[in-house]
């Protein structure tokens, strides 16, 4: 739990299981508001944990990508449920329906 509640670490996930492998900068510009060295950090955490792959091509600038494992991908499932449970929860709330009436 730890892993998964540290700042920006569920964005990420949401954005390459969305969008499928990414570049470093395309990841930068797609979690919006997260800072150079916060997704370098997290990335970083994210593979070490087997969450997922970084792959390096040797080129002039190198080209960096990164994408989920199978690990990743059996977390994103497991949080794609969570989140189908919020939405029902979220529309079936006694505050939300107070809400919806005003």
């Amino acid at each position: 739990m730890n892993l998964l509640s540290g700042p920006w670490t569920m964005y990420i996930l949401w954005v390459l299981s969305t969008q499928g492998p990414s570049r470093f900068g395309a990841l930068r510009r797609q979690v919006e508001g997260v800072s150079t060295k916060m997704l370098t950090d997290r990335l970083r955490l994210l593979e070490r944990e087997g969450i997922l792959y970084r792959h390096q091509e040797m080129t002039i600038p190198p080209q960096v990508t990164y994408g989920l494992t199978d690990r990743g991908l059996e977390l994103v499932g497991v949080l794609d449920q969570l989140d189908d449970l919020a939405r029902r929860w979220y529309v079936d709330s006694p505050a939300t329906s107070e809400l919806l009436l005003r």
